[in-house]
């Protein structure tokens, strides 16, 4: 049997030699000093030789360990070298076929499905939460564990929206992951429930008789004047703010503002008819912002545009916090052109909402121009006739 000292104090020959230390394995000595540690076993009644390790990095001890290994491999007929080559491969290939790898790919080849804002969640949350916790985890080793302690995290801090959107989102890429044979099975799934579900909080919206007061508090404004005309335009056209905020001057051609599919929601085109008091402001803001890409710029970083929460901002200076946000104009128009007596398919249409009947909906691509060009219109005469601000005063 070898001992540390035996081993440390054996020295190069001429030629290699090797000191026994039993149960087939030995320390190799080789002329050049270095020393191997080396398994000699047979199977099918062929001798072969393994070599376990590198001395001084692999120890007596650890040697001694990995032979039990060696052994065990080798009484089922399995050579411990490929075996070992096996593993490694295994390895390789898990590493290469991480969670964060396997989620990017699933973003790439959806990229073209969602609307840009949607992206940008999906890409925020991957990145700030979900890649620092089990990102480089091979996707096989994450389990539900891994998933429902993350979510609890993201509750805990007071997110439980993004928390439930996150489970949905990686029970996504785990699906791909079986789809694409690099794990077998969705983790996330028995976690459905996991978070509460916060109750809705709908947009709070204008009354009729408080939008005089709202346009008057608009021209009274006393931030930037596209501040002011973005809030102006909102409310006349109802669009969804990151529409209207993302805005780009090749869109607008007379009377229509075209909206390209990739910034809706819904993925499909949206024409959105100006009345003539949003093509005066269109008008204003073009004397402001016509040299650049988009009708509301970043003043912080002129190639952007307006940030998410510039509108809300404002909406908060004029004494609107938690009264009005920007997404309430939406909910604003819709309930008062549904008083008004407008088709609900008309005003859903220019909402841009999804129709849920497959057959209503490929019958509705006919648009109802016609009918959102009157009531938008209508719309803007009631809000703000003449240019003045004085419905219900």
């Amino acid at each position: 049997m070898l001992t540390d000292t035996k081993i440390r104090k054996a020295k190069p020959k001429a030629k290699v030699y090797r000191m026994a230390d039993g149960r087939g394995l030995a320390l190799e000595v080789r002329p050049n000093g270095q020393k191997y540690w080396r398994y000699r076993y047979r199977i099918d009644g062929t001798a072969n030789m393994f070599t376990i390790g590198r001395y001084p990095s692999t120890s007596l001890k650890d040697a001694r360990n990995r032979l039990e290994s060696a052994r065990e491999l080798v009484a089922k007929n399995v050579h411990p070298r490929l075996n070992e080559q096996t593993e490694r491969r295994k390895r390789a290939v898990a590493n290469r076929n991480t969670f964060t790898a396997v989620a990017t790919e699933w973003i790439e080849n959806n990229r073209g499905k969602w609307s840009g804002y949607y992206l940008n969640q999906i890409e925020r949350a991957m990145d700030e939460d979900v890649y620092p916790a089990f990102g480089a985890t091979p996707i096989m080793d994450v389990h539900s564990a891994d998933v429902l302690d993350l979510l609890k995290k993201i509750e805990t801090r007071g997110a439980p929206t993004v928390a439930i959107l996150v489970r949905q989102w990686c029970s996504a890429v785990f699906r791909y992951g079986v789809a694409t044979l690099r794990c077998d099975g969705d983790p996330a799934a028995p976690l459905k429930g996991a978070v509460t579900r916060p109750k809705v909080q709908h947009h709070k919206s204008l009354r009729r008789e408080e939008i005089g007061a709202f346009l008057n508090a608009v021209r009274a404004f006393g931030g930037y004047t596209t501040t002011r005309l973005s809030l102006h335009l909102l409310l006349l056209l109802f669009v969804r703010p990151g529409e209207l905020r993302q805005a780009r001057w090749p869109e607008f051609e007379g009377t229509m503002w075209r909206i390209p599919a990739e910034r809706m929601k819904m993925r499909e085109e949206h024409l959105v008819p100006l009345s003539t008091q949003a093509i005066a402001l269109v008008e204003e803001l073009r004397g402001l912002t016509g040299n650049r890409e988009f009708l509301f710029p970043n003043y912080r970083r002129p190639t952007a545009c307006m940030t998410n929460t510039t509108m809300n901002r404002a909406l908060e200076r004029m004494g609107y916090a938690g009264k009005l946000s920007s997404h309430g104009f939406r909910a604003t128009a819709s309930t008062i052109l549904n008083e008004m007596g407008y088709r609900s398919d008309v005003i859903e249409r220019q909402l841009a909402h999804s129709e849920r009947n497959a057959s209503r909906a490929a019958y509705n691509r006919a648009m109802y121009l016609d009918e959102r060009t009157e009531m938008l219109q209508a719309w803007a005469d009631l809000v703000d006739p003449s240019g003045e601000s004085n419905v219900g005063v």
